[in-house]
């Protein structure tokens, strides 16, 4: 089989031959049917993330058929099209160091492969109308937005939730804060894409760009702050998030796009309006199943605005460090 391997940090994929795997006891092989890429598997790929294994396979996000399964495992069966929870070890209850030691594209090699080997009770089974492009992107972010808005966040029908930007995360915390009853504000710093996340259920769109003080504008539009801000930005955003928040609100803190230092934070203000802040690192399989169950009764789709070919990654990192995807860029598998 093929494999896209990373030698050691920010060296550039090399397309390897190796054997395909077999199934131990628990185990099972996948041929791998899609996988996409995150802004985290940039930081696994170029080395931010400190003590990661070498040579690896990158990737978190991905879709694969069951061909064959160890002894065991009754959990899944061959032909089922499964995909696998980003930390494997991480089945129920809140994160534990334990939980969270291992994760698919960091610890472990990831979904850019043609086969791949997992713990079968790791998997989750993907609804039908998906279809496998659309399945590969579920795991990282889509369980991340998920647990943002609906574990954590507790959203709930006609709740106000702000969304930072128009990446995957951002578009799944659209979809699911819609499919729950809640109404939307988005933030981007592009007018085209406001109007494509109109188009998919945003009820307002602010221009942060023309709007520094953005979090003004959501207290006007709510008549007194939002439910949940879901923070994609970091040290520069947190403190108008926290700023934009009702009397108990919650900022679900899901990624640090404007750097990994410091944030300032309006202390009395969050004191005072009793929010709460909390970070997310995805989620449990019984989060992904949680989702999984949403996503056919609401026969919600992905949205994906670039596919590329597995040997692709490093356009793929082009178009996601320019900004010029909405929604998930989703990686073909041959």
């Amino acid at each position: 089989m093929k494999a896209m391997v990373l030698e050691s940090a920010g060296a550039p994929l090399v397309c390897s031959e190796r054997d395909i795997p077999q199934a131990a006891p628990g185990e099972v092989v996948l041929r791998v049917k899609g996988s996409c890429i995150n802004y985290h598997d940039l930081s696994s790929i170029d080395g931010r993330i400190p003590g990661l294994p070498y040579p690896r396979v990158p990737l978190s996000d991905g879709c694969g058929e069951v061909v064959e399964v160890g002894a065991g495992v009754t959990r899944v069966r061959a032909g089922q099209r499964v995909s696998a929870n980003f930390s494997p070890e991480w089945i129920a209850g809140p994160p534990t160091p334990e939980a969270r030691r291992h994760t698919i594209g960091d610890t472990l090699d990831g979904w850019l492969q043609q086969y791949m080997k997992v713990s079968a009770h790791s998997l989750v089974e993907i609804p039908e109308h998906l279809s496998d492009l659309e399945a590969a992107c579920l795991p990282c972010a889509g369980v991340t937005a998920w647990r943002s808005v609906a574990v954590d966040g507790g959203t709930a029908a006609g709740d106000w939730v702000v969304v930072q930007g128009t990446g995957g995360v951002a578009i799944f915390a659209l979809q699911f804060a819609k499919a729950l009853g809640a109404r939307v504000i988005l933030t981007s710093s592009s007018d085209a894409k406001l109007e494509r996340a109109a188009e998919l259920g945003a009820d307002h769109g602010i221009n942060y760009q023309r709007n520094p003080d953005w979090h003004q504008q959501v207290m006007e539009i709510t008549d007194g702050g939002a439910d949940l801000v879901v923070d994609n930005g970091g040290p520069a955003t947190l403190g108008a998030s926290v700023e934009a928040l009702r009397m108990g609100g919650h900022v679900s803190i899901i990624g640090v796009l404007t750097g990994y230092g410091m944030a300032e934070i309006p202390v009395i203000t969050a004191m005072q309006r009793n929010a709460t802040l909390k970070g997310v690192t995805v989620g449990s399989r019984q989060d992904f199943e949680g989702m999984l169950r949403a996503i056919a009764a609401h026969e919600l789709r992905p949205a994906i605005s670039h596919t590329f070919g597995m040997e692709e990654v490093p356009r793929a990192t082009e178009v996601m460090l320019a900004g010029g995807h909405l929604g998930k860029i989703a990686i073909e598998i041959p």
